[in-house]
């Protein structure tokens, strides 16, 4: 009898101390929970288009604090049918969907059901790392146990609807149903919270704006789950899976905006916290830029050898980016060949030539030789122009003839003269200090040409590109930095050079961009070996910039600035006609 009390009391301490020891290796790195309830999460930034439309976001999304009792009974329920039916009955630990999940794993040979209770995914969301190891879950076992005694279920719920991530950077519900549906979750329909509700089970997989199909199946599961469950009959579980329709995005590649529109936001915007920003960005527009270029490069581009192309929208009147495409696919390719690519713009550089020729006196009828030239070893060509001897600057930008545009070159201060003009109208790039310039031999970027084109249209103000038109932390108005369009030549220059760029259209090189009805002006540049292809033009209110080549630098055949990139100017105003 004394040695079974020794033992029992042996094993007592041995067992005490053994539970204290597993104690202390589960719990000594285990979080304050008290703590932890604090919300820590990265600013987040909303981009809109010009019209309202959801166009992208980054950072966490948080929406508006919800209680249960502003919202739709079913969206709650749907959450709980789907994941948790026992929620309120359990302590925090389903044992009966523990057993349940054991079996039904065991009959699998693997892993086909998981038993943890919405409070243990609420301890693990709040207070845990994703990892998945037998300490975590004891760890997430002891926080669902804490939770349960400190908050009631409503209250757990509660804060389960307002801190579950959602994918696309959306935590909670209300802020996954503005991003997901354009409305708070107090206004969701019955449908959108079935799909809300089948979220939490893998974000990613189940995104409506990424998956759409995979959304709309998950959300009829959750609908069959609540008929199940007794929350609604089949009947109505099926009229709202028939319901079920989730708007395709109207513009697929936006992203090179995006990221262009958020770049220096610590700078513009320093301790601003939560950003929503209103774009310029037109979407109507983005969508028919992006699907005329694809189906060129995908056609006649594909037989030419056009792996690439960039396309920039820009208002002449004041810079506002109304679309942007970097290039043939975002996701295959997010590098900006629109802002960042320095490419040799061909011809299409000549109008800063011709332009500091006006501003040296000259008019548009004043003539020039198109004679054979030679200046040392270098004989600059003219292509298929039969030299007339001497032509007016208007015929010579129109066919863009090489030897004409030299001389000008010459008589207008050499190419460092040329190379301010494009400066000032807000050109950066590097610039050859030799005739060669004239020919368009420096290294610049589209959206930088395209905005300097824009001083031709608007009566000759240099205007800064920009995509924030509004921003707005907190509800309060912050101001989008934003540089006044600025005079930067004659309006007598300007409407010279408007002249002569629409002669290029109307029966010079640039043929291909004219659309009847409309007035419309601008100049192609061709680069040597048809390594780069380009149409900037004026069509009021917008200037385009266009841009087709290859990353690598190989030719194109037969590709010159008046074939694809004219006619892809040509494509995107009739698709854009009212």
């Amino acid at each position: 009898m004394g040695w079974l009390l020794r033992t029992t009391l042996l094993l007592t301490i041995w067992g005490g101390l053994a539970l204290g020891a597993a104690l202390i290796f589960f719990t000594w790195d285990l979080p304050r929970p008290e703590a932890a309830l604090a919300t820590t999460r990265r600013p987040s930034v909303t981009l809109e288009a010009s019209d309202g439309r959801l166009l992208a976001t980054s950072g966490d999304l948080y929406g508006e604090a919800v209680r249960l009792a502003e919202l739709p009974a079913y969206l709650p329920g749907a959450l709980m049918a789907v994941e948790d039916r026992r929620f309120r009955s359990h302590f925090g630990i389903d044992i009966i969907g523990l057993a349940r999940a054991a079996i039904a794993n065991y009959r699998a040979g693997r892993v086909v059901q998981g038993g943890s209770t919405l409070t243990q995914q609420l301890a693990k969301n709040l207070f845990l790392t994703p990892e998945r190891n037998m300490r975590r879950k004891v760890q997430e076992a002891l926080l669902a146990l804490w939770l349960e005694q400190r908050f009631t279920k409503d209250q757990l719920l509660e804060i389960y609807l307002n801190r579950v991530y959602l994918g696309g950077g959306a935590y909670g519900v209300d802020a996954a149903a503005r991003l997901y549906f354009g409305v708070p979750a107090a206004r969701v329909t019955l449908w959108q919270a079935a799909i809300l509700a089948g979220l939490p089970k893998a974000p990613s997989r189940y995104n409506p704006r990424v998956a759409p199909d995979a959304a709309i199946h998950r959300g009829a599961d959750v609908l069959a789950a609540m008929a199940d469950a007794g929350l609604i009959t089949e009947a109505r579980a099926t009229a709202e899976a028939e319901r079920m329709a989730l708007p395709r995005r109207p513009s697929g590649d936006a992203g090179w905006f995006a990221d262009w529109a958020q770049d220096d936001l610590a700078e513009a915007y320093p301790g601003s916290g939560d950003l929503r920003l209103r774009t310029t960005l037109d979407l109507r527009l983005q969508a028919a830029v992006e699907a005329r270029m694809e189906a060129l490069l995908a056609g006649p581009g594909a037989s030419a050898h056009v792996g690439q192309g960039a396309v920039v929208v820009l208002d002449a009147a004041d810079g506002a980016v109304r679309a942007m495409v970097g290039g043939r696919a975002y996701r295959a390719s997010p590098f900006n060949r629109a802002t960042t690519a320095r490419r040799q713009p061909g011809s299409a550089f000549k109008p800063f030539v011709f332009l500091a020729a006006l501003e040296r006196g000259m008019t548009p009828d004043d003539t020039v030789s198109d004679a054979p030239l030679t200046l040392g070893r270098w004989s600059p060509g003219n292509g298929h122009w039969a030299s007339r001897g001497e032509i007016t600057l208007e015929t010579a930008l129109a066919q863009s003839v090489n030897t004409a545009a030299v001389r000008l070159l010459q008589r207008s201060g050499g190419a460092r003269a040329a190379a301010a003009v494009a400066q000032r109208l807000g050109v950066q790039g590097r610039f050859a200090d030799n005739a060669s310039l004239a020919l368009g031999t420096a290294e610049v970027t589209l959206l930088d040409m395209t905005a300097a084109y824009a001083a031709f249209g608007n009566g000759g103000f240099r205007v800064t590109p920009y995509g924030v038109a509004r921003a707005e932390s907190a509800d309060r108005l912050l101001a989008a930095p934003r540089t006044a369009p600025q005079r930067a030549i004659a309006a007598e220059a300007a409407a010279a050079m408007r002249r002569m760029l629409a002669a290029v259209v109307r029966g010079g090189t640039g043929r291909a961009a004219a659309i009847s009805g409309r007035s419309v002006a601008g100049k192609t540049g061709t680069t040597q070996d048809s390594r780069d292809a380009w149409f900037i033009g004026l069509a009021e209110p917008l200037v385009i910039g266009i841009w087709l080549g290859n990353d690598d630098g190989s030719p194109m055949e037969n590709v010159s600035g008046g074939t694809l990139p004219a006619r892809l100017f040509h494509d995107i105003l009739e698709e854009i006609r009212p």
